[in-house]
């Protein structure tokens, strides 16, 4: 009896990292289309924090963290949110939504390669494997006339990579450095603290405010979408996951949610999905595929958290 509820619990949670964290290249998207990018990302980030901070209170979790905790939660905030999700945000605005998934999930060949640079970390023959797929899947991609003849395509094709490095030292970064022990607390400094960041980058870029109240109800019903599931429900499906099943299920999300957006992106805004993204999804995923060994998945997992 007690069986069913934890499965339906764990498919719950799976249809969360699967189809919500897919659809959020969707909602930004749309979001990006009435709102100034910085500050529809800032928003974001400090509702989902405070609204965290609310939820670990009425758990009796306690939201004190030292000032060394605080300065690295910030670092984080800002490799993770500041720059490497509100730039992804701001790009979006040159390139469609299921191009910029299957860009970013080559995440994992980012951060292989950064360890090996940074780190001086071996890469296996497998991994190796992985790059190679990973750099031809990247190529076919990037290199199709129909998309980097869009105005502005090639600039915002470079700020998502430099977004994925600003992930992948992230992803190091939060590996060695002390933080709060509760993921819950950990989460809501980090997006506090990167969504107080794009909101001085808002003001800083002088984007135009506007109240909330005068948002269109469609921008309105994205702005909570990605607050209360995108960045709250997703996220607490993601850690449960982890402490219920393997890693490597959990990491299944790095495949399907570049699918999911492409989809996504397909039937609610018309986004072309040509021949060559498909073979190159295909290459890349596969790539991908063998990057993610089971030593790997837990780090590569972590950049996930912060969609």
């Amino acid at each position: 009896m007690e069986q069913k509820p934890k499965t339906t619990l764990t498919v719950i949670s799976f249809f969360a990292i699967y189809v919500i964290w897919g659809s959020t290249y969707l909602l930004n998207k749309i979001a990006v289309t009435a709102l100034p990018p910085f500050l529809l990302a800032g928003l974001r980030f400090c509702t989902a924090g405070l609204l965290i901070f609310i939820i670990a209170l009425a758990m009796g979790k306690s939201i004190a963290i030292s000032k060394k905790q605080l300065l690295n939660t910030a670092i984080a905030g800002f490799l993770f949110l500041s720059f490497g999700n509100g730039v992804v945000v701001w790009a979006l605005k040159f390139v469609d939504s299921g191009f910029a998934a299957l860009e970013i999930s080559a995440q994992p060949l980012v951060i292989l390669l950064m360890m090996w640079l940074l780190q001086g970390k071996k890469i296996q023959a497998m991994s190796f494997i992985g790059v190679i797929l990973g750099m031809v899947g990247i190529y076919l991609l990037v290199g199709q006339k129909e998309i980097i003849q869009e105005e502005n395509a090639i600039l915002g094709m470079i700020m998502i990579f430099a977004c994925m490095i600003s992930w992948g030292y992230g992803s190091l970064f939060v590996a060695r450095v002390d933080l709060p022990h509760n993921y819950f607390v950990n989460t809501g400094y980090q997006m506090v603290t990167g969504g107080i960041m794009l909101l001085m980058m808002s003001l800083g870029f002088n984007e135009p405010w506007s109240s909330p109240m005068s948002w269109t109800v469609e921008v309105q019903w994205v702005m909570v979408l990605l607050v209360v599931f995108g960045s709250i429900v997703a996220f607490t499906s993601f850690n449960y996951l982890l402490k219920t099943v393997s890693p490597e299920k959990v990491a299944t999300s790095t495949y399907v949610n570049p699918i999911v957006a492409l989809l996504l992106g397909c039937y609610f805004l018309d986004e072309q999905i040509t021949v060559q993204s498909i073979v190159a999804a295909i290459i890349l995923l596969t790539g991908v595929y063998f990057i993610n060994t089971k030593k790997k998945l837990m780090l590569f997992a972590r950049f996930n958290r912060n969609r």
